[in-house]
């Protein structure tokens, strides 16, 4: 090794010890006589002093020092002179006074600073990545990631689970996004595909009697990104044969509750986690993903929204849609200006506009002395005090807050009230930044109608377990099939999902029947997991949690790139291979492949 202890370790206790140190020059200081530099490695940085009387080779190198080089310093560890201590740093009490250096690797000047948290473009960054990594937060969201991964293995294998790795290269399976298609040299025409997740190999694991399955795995989706979506993720893939629900809800608390308490000792979670069905969630949250850190429940409107005079409100209950509003804390002091942005915020969601209803006066004044002077609206002419004081009373608002209000289709008023919420919960600070309110959603419903196709979709995806007795419905009404389908939310972020499987061919393809498989699409693309379920396959359930967003929520993060190491852009590009590039023609041709212009395409 080029050093004998890390720049991060350095202590009280190894005062009067010569040491090795090997890193970064983080940052030079030059006081004329005497030159300081921080020294950098993984572990963190320590002060080195060089002083030409005492080691002028030494110094006359270190003039030449600049920020990011490579260097080696050898030297004795002392306490710092009293009043110059630096308690931000762990090595802060201490210094090496250095006797020997030598420079191991010069550097440009970097793209951006390294030793300071400046904001710098993401295409820069991830350009000279393997510079931005260098940084702190990057590199405490690396050692992050590590902890989190190694607890999760270490938390399974004590129960029982086996790691087992899944093949990259499989068969084309559709799963809800498209797939990434790899040619076959050897038989010309045909494609493997890259996992969008190991989902039929687990629950083939199952039949093959594994029982308790786990595997930390690379899953592939070729589908527009998202801020909190890449082209590959990671997740911790999870089977379990012989559960039901609660055997694979209770791992997954356990496990996450260990692990916050365990590496993040700042945050705390929900005890027991909350557990809320599919139908509940959207009622009360507009959302599958609620974020519980704060209240602020949405309220179903419509029966006295029709009640009113609003043209708007009649208009959209006689065409099938609802009325639903939830109160906004002492917003009632919020001026034209800031209504209107609200509004604003609202449209571009897709709702066609927004009421508010602001309720002035003083704070604390019953609901029935509001008079209709205090009631501030653009529909206050359309509905009566008594019925705003319904509204108020129906959301629990005060005198003193504002109740928001949209109208028409369920779908959009959902997500449009949904996203309001998550921002009014923002603006007025009402979420504990260190409150991690995992909870569970359950009960989902099997089949989605897709409207642009005319066509039922599978919610989550077609592996999962009708709830018993309405299997009935599959093929005469599948709306009203609900499945054994759960998620894991945490703070507004869906961190995984999963289902009790079916193992039963039979019931396996009146589903896939439902979703307008014929027989022999069925068994082109089912065909392994069908058979197998015709061997002895176990019962079985299990759940897939997101690495990457776990990281995201743990961490504070924004962006899911920002915990992955080496990520692509917005738009699926990485910067730094440069990737997609062209390939070679003898390539294509050894393939087959011929690539079409693009006006073909």
């Amino acid at each position: 090794m080029l050093k004998t202890i890390s720049c991060g370790d350095v202590r009280e206790e190894h005062a009067g010890s010569r040491i090795t140190l090997a890193g970064w020059v983080h940052r030079r200081r030059d006081h004329g006589n005497l030159i300081f530099i921080d020294l950098r490695d993984r572990e963190g940085l320590v002060q080195v002093v060089f002083n030409p009387e005492q080691a002028p080779d030494a110094h006359r190198v270190a003039e030449s020092l600049r920020n990011e080089w490579v260097a080696q310093v050898s030297g004795l560890v002392s306490e710092r002179p009293a009043g110059t201590e630096n308690p931000n740093l762990p090595t802060g009490s201490v210094e090496v006074a250095a006797d020997s250096l030598t420079v191991l690797n010069e550097s440009k000047t970097p793209p951006f600073y390294v030793n300071e948290e400046s904001e710098v473009d993401e295409l820069l960054r991830l350009k000279y990545r393997y510079v931005d990594l260098r940084r702190a937060s990057m590199r405490d969201t690396l050692i992050a990631r590590h902890k989190v991964v190694k607890f999760i293995r270490d938390f399974l294998d004590e129960r029982g689970f086996l790691e087992v790795e899944t093949p990259i290269l499989i068969k084309s399976t559709p799963e809800g996004a498209r797939d990434y298609l790899v040619p076959s040299r050897l038989y010309p025409g045909t494609f493997y595909a890259l996992p969008q997740s190991p989902q039929q190999l687990k629950q083939l694991l199952m039949v093959s009697g594994v029982e308790k399955y786990f595997q930390i795995a690379r899953c592939f989706r070729d589908e527009d990104p998202r801020a909190d979506r890449q082209p590959e993720h990671t997740q911790l893939d999870l089977e379990m044969s012989f559960v039901d629900e609660d055997d694979v809800l209770s791992l997954i608390e356990e496990m996450y509750t260990a692990l916050v308490e365990a590496l993040f000792p700042d945050k705390w979670t929900l005890r027991p986690f909350p557990r809320l069905t599919y139908a509940d969630a959207m009622g009360l949250y507009g959302t599958d993903k609620p974020d519980l850190r704060f209240d602020l429940e949405l309220a179903d409107l419509s029966d006295i929204a029709a009640q009113t005079d609003f043209r708007v409100f009649q208009a959209t209950l006689a065409g099938g849609g609802i009325v639903k509003g939830f109160r906004a804390p002492g917003l009632a002091s919020y001026s034209r200006r800031q209504t209107d942005e609200l509004i604003d915020f609202a449209k571009a969601r897709g709702a066609q506009g927004l009421v508010t209803i602001a309720l002035t006066g003083e704070p604390g004044t019953p609901l029935d002395e509001l008079t209709q002077e205090q009631v501030r609206s653009a529909v206050s002419r359309f509905v009566t005090l008594d019925q705003v004081r319904a509204i108020a009373d129906r959301v629990d608002a005060e005198v003193g807050d504002m109740v928001l209000v949209a109208a028409g289709p369920a779908k959009i008023v959902n997500q449009t009230l949904s996203a309001l919420r998550h921002e009014m919960g923002a603006r007025l600070g009402l979420a504990d930044p260190n409150l991690l309110a995992m909870a569970f959603v359950v009960d989902f419903p099997l089949f989605d109608w897709n409207e642009d196709e005319e066509r039922w979709d599978a919610m989550h995806h077609a592996f999962s377990m009708p709830k018993p007795g309405l299997e009935q419905y599959i093929e005469s009404d599948p709306a009203k099939v609900t499945a054994r389908i759960y998620d894991l939310v945490c703070n507004g972020a869906e961190l995984a999902s999963g289902s009790i499987r079916i193992h039963d061919r039979e019931l396996q393809e009146r589903v896939f029947g439902a979703l307008g498989y014929t027989k022999e699409q069925m068994d082109q693309r089912f065909g392994q997991l069908l058979d197998a379920l015709e061997y002895g396959a176990p019962p079985h359930g299990g759940i897939a949690p997101g690495i990457d967003r776990l990281l995201m929520v743990l961490t504070g993060r924004d962006n899911i790139r920002d915990v992955i190491a080496f990520p692509k852009t917005q738009s699926a590009v990485d910067p730094l291979f440069e990737a997609p590039s062209p390939v070679e023609p003898d390539q294509l041709l050894e393939l087959g492949i011929a690539i079409l212009p693009q006006e073909d395409v």
